[in-house]
């Protein structure tokens, strides 16, 4: 598709839509923002058509750990859920990123480098440790917005 097509696209999220489109949709902790997501997302396997009535209670019940923030809905595309709009940007925001890595790894051919499981889940925890900076950060991006397209509050 020429790039001239998305000219009225303001969210894309490629890689995230890629690797639910994959046979094998998990995604494994290779770096740091893919760690971020080890045991904290859910793969739906059963794609029954457009989220309507019973298909959409059937998605909202995978949400059964309240760790879980993410859904990699196979065939369609990522589902993220969070406390406030800035939480769920910001995971979005990471989530998009650590698929692209993963995506563009797998693209090289070469052998990946695997996180270990505590490693992994170590990095998760001290993520979700962290300070919440998300409505800082979402705060600044509608600041961007307000200066350079303030039609997107219409």
């Amino acid at each position: 598709m020429p790039a001239r097509a998305l000219c009225d696209a303001r969210c894309i999220l490629i890689y995230s839509t890629v690797l639910a489109s994959l046979a094998d949709s998990n995604l494994p902790p290779i770096d740091q923002n893919t760690a971020i997501f080890y045991k904290r997302y859910v793969i739906d396997e059963e794609y029954g058509g457009m989220a309507f009535e019973k298909e959409g209670e059937r998605c909202a019940e995978l949400f059964n750990e309240p760790k879980i923030k993410v859904m990699i809905m196979g065939n369609h595309g990522v589902l993220v859920i969070g406390s406030n709009v800035a939480d769920t940007f910001n995971r979005l925001y990471y989530f998009e990123r650590a698929v692209e890595t993963y995506i563009k790894a797998l693209w090289t051919g070469q052998p990946l480098r695997f996180l270990s499981d505590e490693i992994a889940e170590k990095t998760a925890v001290q993520w979700e440790k962290y300070p919440d900076s998300s409505q800082i950060f979402f705060a600044e991006l509608k600041a961007i917005l307000d200066e350079e397209e303030p039609s997107y509050r219409l």
